[in-house]
């Protein structure tokens, strides 16, 4: 165990914090972060629209979220490619590549053209189009990145504002030419084929495999001082089509039948019971902890960890690096998964099918109002038992580590004096 924790301290978190620093990396991770505001926004609305169901006379807003949400995958392609402007230091293309990255998405939804009208599936635009944006905003990244290693016109005597329109036009005729190309020439439905491409990593993302990995992954690489948002690109199209497909599903008078969504994981806070990892049995323990620092440690934390902010008890405890807390943290990432995959899947508590991302609310009140069922409480009380069970072995040991070191300090103190 020593000579694997020496490993991943020495080798693999310092390999992985290099490659999740370089430009592509980043550009991802911060692009699926610029799309919180948007999608929480739609989810104030669904928020909103819980009390409209018991008041009907209340205005309806839901165009509020058809214009933030349900754009969440044009939204996208734009912060792509202007995330990924930024990190590759390509200043003065930050805004021009992104509207251009929303052209070629235009085309890519395959819009159909009559009478002078260009008319779409408004859906494309939404969560189902998360990854068909991704993609685009990707490609036009990546042309705009190439022409600009050319050093195209650099010495040139062209005026500096000709030069700069030159700059512009050209890997815009590129991006789309190729789009038109590709979209109306040879005639390809590129949405449908990206979404058929990927169909196999959303299927198995609503699997049961499939959702522990989702949940233990992140907490493995948080437990490293890895930030989680690393696997945006892959968890959020999951997550925003796994919900926009309950709301339809429920809106047509049908079950809710995909799991795996973010309210499961993180709303609803019943696997992220304090943050990642499951961390508030952590903290109740710290305490009420023997060790005079530890217990200091609790209760500066124990707010944060009541709103499912974990950041102070991983990086104060410590969590991140340490072995004998990182396991523990380890298992409650995938006994939490299952657990609530045989509640939901056994129909004992019900599947979100409501559009509420806002996380930092307490459980179990995020928890029945995301899923709508008062045996939410109950699933909490069970699960929080079984976190602080797993936690409580591997504490007490780092307790009488931390307690040892603290006696160690004040015999040396007194033989100072």
């Amino acid at each position: 165990m020593k000579r694997f924790m020496s490993w991943l301290s020495d080798v693999f978190a310092p390999k992985m914090r290099k490659i999740t620093g370089r430009p592509w990396i980043a550009a991802v991770s911060s692009a699926m972060q610029k799309l919180i505001p948007f999608i929480l926004t739609g989810s104030l609305i669904f928020f909103y629209n819980v009390f409209r169901s018991y008041i009907p006379a209340l205005p309806d807003l839901g165009k509020i979220a058809d214009y933030s949400f349900g754009l969440i995958g044009l939204i996208t392609t734009f912060m792509m490619t202007n995330q990924a402007m930024e990190k590759l230091k390509h200043p003065g293309y930050t805004i021009n590549a992104s509207i251009v990255s929303i052209c070629v998405f235009m085309m890519f939804i395959r819009p159909e053209f009559l009478d002078g009208s260009m008319t779409f599936e408004f859906g494309r635009l939404g969560p189902t189009g998360i990854l068909v944006g991704m993609i685009t905003g990707l490609f036009v990244a990546i042309v705009f990145n190439l022409y600009a290693k050319l050093k195209f016109l650099k010495n040139s005597s062209i005026p500096d504002f000709v030069v700069e329109w030159i700059h512009n036009i050209l890997p815009t005729l590129v991006c789309l030419g190729i789009g038109a190309a590709v979209v109306f020439n040879a005639n390809i439905d590129i949405f449908s084929f990206i979404i058929w491409l990927f169909s196999p990593l959303q299927s198995f993302g609503q699997t049961l495999p499939g959702f522990i990995l989702i949940c233990f992954i992140p907490a493995f690489f948080y437990s490293m001082g890895i930030s989680s948002w690393l696997f945006g690109a892959v968890t959020t199209p999951i997550f925003l089509s796994g919900i926009a497909a309950n709301i339809d599903a429920v809106n047509a008078g049908l079950p809710a039948t995909n799991i795996v969504t973010s309210e499961t994981v993180f709303t609803a806070a019943l696997i992220t019971m304090g943050g990642m990892g499951a961390t508030l049995g952590l903290n109740v323990l710290m305490l009420f902890s023997k060790s005079r620092d530890l217990r200091t440690i609790g209760r500066i934390c124990i707010a944060p960890s009541l709103f499912n902010i974990n950041e102070p008890v991983m990086f104060s405890g410590p969590v991140v690096m340490n072995p004998m807390l990182m396991l523990p943290m380890w298992i409650n990432s995938i006994t939490g998964p299952i657990i609530i995959w045989i509640v939901m899947r056994t129909g004992l508590l019900n599947i979100p099918s409501q559009l509420i991302q806002v996380g930092q609310i307490p459980a179990p009140f995020s928890s029945v109002m995301v899923t709508g069922d008062w045996r939410a409480v109950i699933v909490y009380i069970l699960l929080f038992a079984m976190y602080f069970v797993t936690w409580y072995p591997f504490f007490k040991v780092y307790e009488r580590e931390r307690m040892m070191t603290e006696e160690a300090k004040v015999a040396e103190q007194q033989v100072t004096v």
